[in-house]
């Protein structure tokens, strides 16, 4: 079988998922086509979509939360919004593509696809199998302006959140957000220092900003110096993913340092989770799910505003992740608190009751099935095993 698996360059957790579907997919012997469906308009209108999303964050985190206010108060409204008919204008391409090559299923992780796709049904246009995958625990703005056969949800219990805005509930599938197989292998923490050349006698700490290094991460850096004064026992790898400016600054103020290990984007990422004693980032849906079905203790930094918000929330009110509000006095006493194996041992199995390690081999099926999934099926607790 052939699918198209469509994502876009708005934050590195779209693809990411989308890299999990497909390596699965792939795994069962089919294969896959990876679009960028403004590619098709051309390479620049990939890139400036992309960057968009990834400066505003960056820089101006506070406006990105205004405009997701914004697009909350206006899907109030009883009228399409204007994102629905910018992506209607990409429609024409996507449909030149799709009469020339021919797929049995198309999966989206991005909402922007799925309205492509949704302007073009409104045209007439015959469509394969549709699939939508929520990489966030939260129904974000203009989603119910898609119209995909099957909308894949993080957890049974944002069901009726989905339904509320008008996602039909035969079609709402609550498998979870799908994750790479590197994080579902059985390695040890040891096993993964060795893959890694970690020293096995010193304590990790990990931290991340996202693929697009975001958050609080020189205020948590800052931090943290101070924490590895006191525990000189104790590492800090820093992801800075392709926020180059970030990396020049924090090498600029930390070259040298013993105690820390700055790395930019890394393949890696699973085997560093599995390393470290406690991973801190902020709350982007794909990490967090990553982090926990990799059952690592989390904390987790003040969010973007926006879906980030909803994550910390589901992690924090479900005990899978510790949330700061302010780094420079929360962080260091939740980093004590955490060396008691009783603290991280609970944290771990609640990552284990409320995130479904299946995701990715629940979609595929779902991809290679010729009837759809009994209605029962669609609101069984995902299984953790």
């Amino acid at each position: 079988m052939e699918a198209l698996i469509l994502s876009c360059g708005t934050g590195g957790g779209h693809n990411t998922a989308a890299q999990a579907a497909a390596e699965e997919w792939k795994r069962r012997g089919h294969s896959a086509v990876f679009l960028d469906p403004y590619q098709l308009v051309g390479d620049r209108t990939a890139v400036l979509v992309g960057n968009l999303y990834i400066k505003l964050v960056q820089k101006a985190p506070w406006l990105f939360g205004l405009v997701y206010s914004l697009g909350q108060a206006y899907r109030r409204l009883p009228f399409r919004s204007p994102v629905y008919w910018a992506n209607g204008k990409v429609a024409r391409y996507m449909e030149e593509f799709l009469d020339k090559h021919h797929f049995d299923v198309i999966i989206m992780t991005h909402i922007f696809p799925a309205q492509i796709l949704a302007n073009l049904k409104r045209r007439g246009q015959k469509l394969p199998k549709t699939i939508l995958i929520a990489t966030d625990y939260t129904c974000i703005p203009f989603m119910e302006e898609s119209d995909c056969d099957y909308y894949i949800a993080p957890s049974p219990e944002l069901v009726e959140e989905f339904c509320s805005y008008g996602i039909p509930r035969e079609r709402i599938l609550p498998y979870g957000i799908p994750v790479r197989q590197a994080f579902l292998h059985s390695l040890s923490q040891e096993e993964a220092r060795e893959k890694l050349g970690l020293d096995q006698n010193r304590r990790y700490l990990l931290l991340s900003g996202g693929s697009i290094g975001a958050g609080k991460m020189a205020v948590s850096v800052l931090t943290l110096q101070r924490y590895l004064r006191e525990h000189p026992e104790c590492s800090l790898i820093i992801i800075c993913g392709n926020n180059e400016a970030l990396h020049r600054r924090l090498s600029r103020l930390y070259a040298g340092h013993s105690q820390m290990k700055l790395i930019k984007s890394t393949p890696d990422m699973a085997w560093y989770m599995k390393a470290c004693d406690v991973f801190i980032t902020k709350p982007g849906g794909l990490s967090s799910t990553e982090a926990a079905v990799a059952g690592v203790p989390l904390i987790h930094m003040p969010p973007i505003p926006g879906c980030e918000t909803k994550n910390v929330a589901f992690f924090s009110s479900h005990a899978m992740s510790a949330a700061v509000r302010s780094p420079r006095k929360e962080l260091i006493p939740l980093l004590e608190r955490f060396r008691d194996p009783g603290e991280t041992l609970e944290m771990r199995q609640a990552q284990g009751r409320f995130v479904n390690r299946q995701a990715a081999k629940q979609l595929c099926d779902l991809m290679e099935a010729s009837e759809p999934p009994l209605p029962q099926e669609a609101f069984l607790p995902c299984e953790s095993t």
